[in-house]
């Protein structure tokens, strides 16, 4: 049995969940998620909780029993609470800055490079050296970060880039001091 596929979900107050044709609806003050079930999982809503149930001790069933759990646990937390991430720019003359439902970054190309926020997306930038990806699908906040990342990953020799708040880069010795 599946450690995590076998605890129950609690329900805060103020979450409605339904299920309807293998899809479980999760709404929330945040907002609205939905989740089609795979075949062979299936999910009872009784009281104030949620139970994920498999059909049978199949390989595929057995691996997807505690995915279902954290997909659906992750949906209700998030549109309860919500999702962040946080980045950091390091780099003389390096920024970053919001206007619209564009994020301009400024990192030391000959170009500015403007990255489009996709919907369900909120980014701020409170400090022109700090990045804040905020949302309610915890998959999506993660995937938006990982991309803004993407653009000028932390390189070891001065430490330069775009890292998450936290995240440690190893230095490395240059080739004099070798």
């Amino acid at each position: 049995m599946s450690r995590i596929g076998k605890r129950p979900i609690n329900i805060p107050e103020g979450a409605k969940v339904r299920k309807r044709d293998n899809v479980v609806y999760v709404e929330g003050p945040k907002g609205k998620l939905d989740y089609s079930l795979m075949q062979g999982i299936d999910v009872d809503i009784k009281d104030n909780t949620i139970a994920v149930i498999r059909s049978s001790d199949d390989k595929q069933h057995r691996a997807l029993h505690g995915l279902a759990r954290a997909l659906i646990a992750n949906m209700i937390k998030g549109v309860m609470e919500g999702f962040s991430k946080q980045l950091e720019i390091i780099g003389v003359g390096f920024k970053a800055q919001v206007s619209g439902k564009k994020l301009t970054l400024n990192l030391g190309f000959s170009h500015t490079i403007e990255y489009r926020i996709p919907d369900g997306i909120a980014i701020e930038t409170p400090k022109p050296t700090q990045i804040v990806v905020k949302g309610i699908d915890k998959q999506a906040v993660g995937e938006t970060a990982a991309e803004i990342r993407d653009f000028y990953k932390p390189e070891p020799y001065k430490g330069k880039g775009i890292r998450y708040v936290g995240e440690y880069v190893r230095k490395k010795a240059g080739k004099t001091v070798a």
